[in-house]
């Protein structure tokens, strides 16, 4: 119609504006660098800025403060610090880089000078008593290297007296002296190496004399691989990363051909039978191998599920997110976004954006092709969903990080900035793809008609009930990407570059064909037993794949991590529940898609009354 269609020009000129502002207001953000670090071309006496961006203990990974928050003295306590301002994804990953009082020039080396001294008193004694107990480690940035170093070791002596408790024999020493290795190609660093030596026990007292000491080292290294000691060969590309993907590839194929075999065979039988003159349809039950009964639910297989509306928000947010995770792939894979601080990250952030027409397109195509009234519900459902449950537990999780004044705190006008890209860019893009949807893709052509009573499901044995079909329906699709979990998890979790996008990509493919032909089973032996509740089913069996992602993810954390305390506690639970969330979404999609095609074509050449 007229209004539908102004309507519609109306909605993409609102979100082609706001997204023109949301993008100036973001690029306001990502703040200014010194050129050189912007660069990474210096000349001879140049300045090279070290950063100091954070400190916190070793096993936990998201309990991070301010390099200052522990009392390092410095060398002019009232000279202002400068702050490099980051970008979204920086501030998000919680990164804030800070000068430091090591003065670098480029080519120049400096001999052991002292930074500062100072006298410990208790206070200071005690803060660094705990962080070393704690491993405490820091990280610096130069010249977008970083550079990890622990505060000070524990030391234990061996008792004279076997009897006595080795704790009392223990004494915590600090690292007074740090010496920086850079090496250089022409007008490039290449590498940076850090040296913490010279341990002083800790003492309420003791009088501590920080110094630094710089050299530079020529080298032949080309600049583009001077990322690469970062990554870790010999773990991502070890031999049992292969044979996970061989062995998942082995998976597909007998999956493929057991799909395969339900498409050529046992329906091949079922379409003679049902073309004859069905006189004994009473036989036709008997036995899920061996006669089938799926025709007998023709009138209700194509009915609107229950929940429609909900039913339709899931399916639409698990298309973006579909869209989301393929297009970061293909990103990460043509790109080295691994290399820049919180790169993944933005860009996820504006992909889930910007895919946000495919939630609604999906949405409310198949709100409207179920003959759905409440489209603007579905629409605002759509929208506000997966990051509804996000930022609740987001906001959960930040005023932990507040109370223990930590750098994983989220800002304020990150979070406004973030409300902005939804509600300016998100919102607007879903509004136009539900209206898309609504009017491209809402027509129904379901093969078969929809009886106006619902029929009564019967009675089936215990493998064919919803619920074990369900259970059973994640265990397949999780045997395909454990291990690629394992190493997931270990990159996040553990400080390492995770740089292996084409296996990523492998199992993405792998996955996706093990939720279509997993569900397809799952819904063929459903419709078997002459159930025709499959829409929820075949996305809640794909969806279960996410639950047991989860329960390896609490095995993960008790077994093959030494985190601790209630802070890493709620962060590791949070971040992978919204994980698990986001696949569990995913997951289901993928199956519903997949079985849908399938069903539509099982019945396309049945004869129905």
């Amino acid at each position: 119609s007229t209004q539908s269609h102004g309507g519609l020009v109306l909605c993409v000129e609102m979100a082609s504006s706001f997204c023109l502002c949301v993008l100036l207001l973001f690029a306001c953000t990502t703040g200014f660098v010194q050129a050189d670090d912007e660069t990474h071309h210096y000349n001879t006496g140049d300045k090279v800025v070290v950063w100091t961006n954070k400190v916190g203990p070793y096993h936990n990974p998201q309990e991070t403060y301010s390099y200052y928050s522990l009392p390092f003295c410095k060398a002019n306590e009232a000279e202002e610090r400068t702050y490099r301002y980051a970008g979204l994804g920086e501030v998000l990953e919680g990164n804030e880089l800070i000068s430091s009082d090591f003065l670098i020039n480029f080519k120049v080396d400096v001999p052991p000078t002292t930074i500062c001294t100072m006298t410990l008193d208790e206070q200071k004694a005690r803060a660094f008593r705990y962080a070393i107990s704690n491993h405490y480690w820091y990280q610096f940035y130069v010249d977008d290297l970083p550079l990890l170093g622990m505060v000070g070791e524990v030391m234990t002596d061996e008792p004279d007296d076997l009897s006595q408790p080795i704790h009392e024999h223990e004494e915590v020493y600090i690292y007074t002296s740090k010496k920086f290795t850079l090496s250089y190609n022409e007008d490039q660093i290449i590498e940076v190496n850090l040296t913490y030596q010279h341990p002083v026990p800790v003492a309420v007292d003791k009088q501590l004399e920080f110094t630094y000491s710089v050299e530079w080292v020529p080298t032949t290294q080309a600049f583009s691989s001077r990322f690469a000691r970062y990554l870790d060969y010999s773990f991502f590309e070890h031999q049992i990363h292969w044979f996970s993907i061989f062995n998942s590839f082995m998976m597909v194929i007998f999956l493929c051909g057991l799909v395969f075999l339900i498409l050529m065979r046992t329906l091949r039988k079922d379409y003679a039978k049902y073309a004859k003159d069905e006189d004994d349809l009473d036989n036709l039950d008997k036995g899920v191998g061996e006669e089938s009964g799926w025709k007998q639910v023709h009138g209700d297989v194509f009915r609107a599920p229950d929940h429609l509306v909900s039913f339709s928000a899931l399916l639409g947010t698990g298309s973006q997110l579909a869209c989301l995770m393929a297009l970061l792939i293909l990103l990460a894979n043509s790109g080295s976004l691994y290399t820049e601080r919180g790169s993944i990250t933005s860009t996820a952030i504006f992909c889930y954006a910007l895919t946000s027409f495919v939630a609604g397109y999906t949405g409310g195509g198949y709100y409207a092709r179920n003959n759905g009234r409440h489209w603007i519900k579905t629409m605002l459902l759509t929208a506000s969903l997966f990051p509804g449950v996000c930022f609740s537990i987001a906001f959960s999780l930040n005023l932990i990080a507040v109370a223990y004044q930590s750098m994983a705190a989220i800002p304020l006008g990150t979070s406004v900035l973030l409300v902005l890209l939804w509600g300016f860019i998100a919102c607007p893009l879903t509004l136009v793809g539900t209206i898309v949807g609504r009017h491209w893709n809402g027509q129904a052509d379901n093969p078969c008609r929809v009886n106006a009573l619902r029929r009564p499901i019967p009675d089936k044995k215990w493998y064919t009930k919803p619920l074990v079909v369900i259970l059973l329906g994640g265990v397949l699709p999780f045997g395909s990407i454990f291990i690629e979990m394992y190493f997931i998890f270990t990159s996040f979790w553990n400080y390492k570059f995770y740089y292996v996008y084409g296996f990523m990509l492998l199992v993405f493919g792998i996955l996706v064909i093990v939720l279509v032909c997993v569900s397809i089973v799952g819904t063929y032996f459903l419709l078997n037993a002459e159930d025709y509740r499959w829409a929820w089913t075949s996305f809640l069996s794909a969806a279960s794949t996410a639950g047991y992602v989860f329960v390896y993810a609490v095995y993960y954390f008790f077994v093959k991590t030494k985190m601790s305390g209630f802070f890493q506690t709620c962060f590791y639970f949070g971040y992978t529940g919204m994980f698990c969330l986001g696949l569990a979404l995913f997951c289901g999609t993928v199956g519903f898609l997949g079985t849908n095609v399938f069903v539509r074509r099982i019945y396309r050449f049945i004869k129905s009354d």
